[in-house]
C-alpha cells in the first residue's frame, strides 16, 4: 500500500439519493438512454461503490420529442409475446410513439442497464413524462444538460 492513500467504501446503508431532471426534447435516444442509465447506477457520484446501489432518481420530461437517428423510426422493431401460441406482436417506434411515447425511452434505458437483481429497483426510480409538467417539484431535482 502506498503511504498516505486511503480507499473509503460506503457501508451497506442506502445513501440519500439525488434527484435529476432531464429534458428529452430533440435529444438522440441512444445518447439520452446512456446518460440516464449512468445516473440511475450512480456512476458519476463520488462515493460510488460497486456493491451499493447508490444511484439517484431521474425525471425525464418531453419524451414525445425524442429523436431516433437514421431510419430507426420505421425500421426498428419492438417485439412482445403475449404467451399465447402464435401471439408474437411487432411494433415500430412510430406507432409506439403515437400510443405511448414514454415507453420508447423506458425500453432504451432498460436495455442500457446491466441485467442484475438491481435493474428492477433502478427502473422504479425512473420517472418519464410526456409534457413539461411533473409532480416532483418538492424534491428539487437538479437539471442535467446533455
Amino acid at each position: 500500500m502506498i503511504k498516505g492513500t486511503k480507499t473509503t467504501f460506503p457501508k451497506g446503508a442506502v445513501p440519500t439519493r439525488p434527484w435529476f431532471l432531464i429534458d428529452a426534447k430533440d435529444q438522440v435516444l441512444g445518447r439520452l438512454a446512456t446518460k440516464i442509465a449512468g445516473l440511475l447506477m450512480g456512476v458519476d457520484l463520488t462515493e460510488r461503490s460497486p456493491h451499493v446501489d447508490g444511484g439517484g432518481f431521474v425525471v425525464v420530461l418531453g419524451s414525445e420529442g425524442v429523436v431516433l437517428s437514421g431510419s430507426k423510426e420505421t425500421d426498428k422493431v419492438y417485439y412482445h409475446h403475449t404467451m399465447r401460441p402464435g401471439r408474437l406482436k411487432k411494433e415500430n417506434p412510430a406507432s409506439l410513439r403515437a400510443r405511448r411515447p414514454e415507453e420508447i425511452v423506458r425500453r432504451a434505458v432498460k436495455g442500457m442497464l446491466p441485467t442484475s437483481s438491481n435493474r428492477k429497483e433502478r427502473m422504479a426510480r425512473l420517472k418519464i413524462y410526456k409534457g413539461q409538467e411533473h409532480p416532483h417539484q418538492a424534491q428539487q431535482p437538479q437539471e442535467v444538460t446533455l
